[in-house]
């Protein structure tokens, strides 16, 4: 029987900007008549039952998204992996493919395999998935695997705990043939695997650049538009890889995610440029050495840079903020073979009037409004569209309606402390009145807020956030044009009235100081001249505090040149007129 073909043969890599992880793309998918027959051959060998997380991974590993890997890793390739994020052959890979069977029909089903076996895996309803090619049994040891994978061994860590409860004790490693593919349901008119993203990158749309960005459970916000649109400015095109697949129940359903991301890639980005392709992974929960295996997942679907932002792959307080950062120091570039892009955390600084970092905004938490999923996400849950500044109306409102669990409970509260979100969100709102207001007596706590505090902040954003900026510009233009056609009259007028009125007052003042006695008769009815001068003197000091009247004539100072006017518009040589 013909082997299948383990690499895209009909793709040319060699005319491309980029190449497959490991200098091949693999392909494990039986098709046409070969298919034909593995299935029936399968259906005479061992069976192993695989859970879904099991039969994505095969599915992946199949189609390439992978690459080099063609199967389940042998034991030398495993610990090689935990130990030093690399192959046995040094080529960078940061999270091992392992394979260890569980529950009693399948840990009877390995007693009785050797080396050289094959054995059918199938789905939890019978169906024959893929056949895998023993090269390798070996123990497995979960402790081992977690702590080097995660860093603890502690269950409350989800990937360690899906270790305990997903993993059997014998791992079986070798090279797969997948014989069905996963329907992938409402997205299945979406889904591109890599032979699709290569060829509509680099033949169809003639890239030279593609940016890849995996993002996890949040609906499209503004966070994430700043980091694509920094790419935009210099890379061709965007590859957006919302991940389909194993989320939290809390999370916002897929399907709205997708919509989301559609509608305001429709509206608000260039056309052509970015391609949207849900990604169905199994979540691995490994923190930093997980996003060094998404830059590399975005490597073999053809991309030439990776988007990263803060936190990616972040697994609660078990990992640095920036750790997903951090980890590429531990690489030669080179060796990657992508151009890894790290982006700070995004704000929306409202003194800016612009999505920023830390890198490039010098103001405060009184200006901000910080983007956070997890805020973002209980927002919709308590029934309120998030500022526009961090999220789009365009998104927030489709996220809204798949946002689970919707509401909140009989007591009035939702997943997470209302506390918590007002502060995750808008730190300004503890130890100031407003945004960019006076600071309180008392800074409020998180435990004292409540969901009337969620309503009052918003409303605050929602009148004040590009009311800052704007007064500052109306500020600056009052004093700044020369044009004064562009001000408004009816300001003018009011400075003019308040100058006339508070030279009234100093001239009444001033006849008062002039009549006023040395030492008052009665204190209660009159003015010793002292108190009288005071006044006098506080008078002249508002008069000098009022803005000054601006109009063309108070301005014409302003405009003057060296030269005749048309000398700036010609020749440089001086004419008989001038000279005269």
């Amino acid at each position: 029987m013909t082997q299948q073909t383990t690499i895209q043969e009909n793709i040319n890599f060699e005319n491309y900007p980029q190449q497959p992880h490991g200098g091949k793309l693999v392909d494990k998918v039986v098709t046409g008549k070969e298919l034909e027959a593995e299935l029936l051959r399968s259906e005479q060998l061992p069976k192993i039952m695989i859970d879904m997380e099991a039969v994505i991974t095969v599915e992946m590993i199949a189609t390439g998204v992978l690459s080099p890997n063609e199967g389940f890793m042998n034991e030398v390739d495993y610990k090689s992996v935990l130990t030093k994020g690399r192959l046995d052959n040094g080529l960078v890979w940061p999270v091992p493919l392992s394979f260890a069977p569980i529950g009693k029909r399948n840990e009877q089903i390995v007693k009785t395999l050797s080396v050289g076996d094959e054995v059918t895996l199938v789905n939890e309803q019978g169906q024959s998935i893929a056949i895998l090619k023993l090269n390798d049994i070996f123990d497995y040891d979960k402790e081992f695997r977690a702590s080097h994978l995660f860093g603890t061994t502690d269950r409350n860590h989800p990937g360690v705990d899906a270790i305990y409860r997903r993993m059997g004790d014998t791992a079986l490693g070798g090279p797969i043939k997948l014989l069905r593919r996963v329907d992938w349901g409402p997205f299945e008119k979406l889904r591109l695997e890599p032979k699709d993203t290569w060829r509509e990158f680099y033949e169809e749309k003639k890239f030279r650049s593609a940016a890849g960005f995996i993002t996890g459970a949040n609906p499209l916000h503004r966070g994430h538009e700043y980091i694509h649109k920094n790419a935009l400015e210099e890379i061709d095109g965007l590859l957006l890889q919302p991940l389909v697949e194993m989320a939290k129940r809390e999370y916002t359903r897929h399907e709205f995610r997708m919509l989301s991301y559609r509608s305001v890639l429709e509206t608000y980005y260039p056309e052509g440029r970015s391609i949207l392709a849900p990604l169905r992974v199994t979540y691995i929960f490994a923190g930093p050495r997980e996003t060094v295996l998404h830059a590399l997942i975005m490597k073999n679907y053809g991309c030439t840079h990776a988007l990263i932002g803060r936190d990616h792959a972040g697994i609660g307080e078990y990992y640095d903020k920036y750790a997903s950062h951090t980890i590429f120091d531990e690489f030669d570039p080179a060796e990657l073979g992508i151009d890894v892009r790290l982006f700070h955390e995004v704000f929306y600084c409202t003194r800016c009037d612009a999505s920023a970092t830390e890198q490039s905004c010098p103001h405060d938490h009184q200006y901000r409004i910080n983007i956070s999923g997890t805020g973002i996400r209980e927002m919709l849950r308590h029934g309120i569209m998030p500022p526009k500044e961090i999220v789009r109306p365009e998104s927030a409102r489709i996220a809204m309606q798949g946002v689970q669990p919707k509401g909140l409970d009989e007591e009035g509260r939702s997943v997470s402390p209302v506390g918590k979100t007002i502060k995750s969100m808008f730190p300004f709102y503890l130890e100031r009145t407003r945004l960019g207001g006076r600071k309180r007596p008392v800074p409020l706590t998180v435990e004292e807020l409540t969901n009337l505090d969620l309503e009052t902040v918003n409303l605050d954003v929602r009148a004040n956030a590009d009311r800052i900026y704007q007064e500052i510009f109306e500020e600056f233009s009052r004093v700044g044009d020369v044009n004064r056609g562009l001000q408004p009259e009816w300001v003018g007028a009011a400075q003019e009235s308040l100058h006339k009125q508070q030279q009234m007052v100093i001239q009444d003042l001033e006849e008062k100081v002039a009549q006023a006695p040395e030492i008052a008769s009665d204190e209660f009815m009159y003015q010793d001249q002292e108190e009288a001068k005071r006044e006098l003197e506080v008078a002249k000091k508002i008069l000098h505090d009022i803005p000054a009247v601006l109009d063309d004539h108070r301005l014409a100072y302003r405009t003057w040149n060296v030269l005749p006017y048309k000398r700036y518009c010609g020749s440089d040589e001086p004419t008989d007129e001038d000279e005269k």
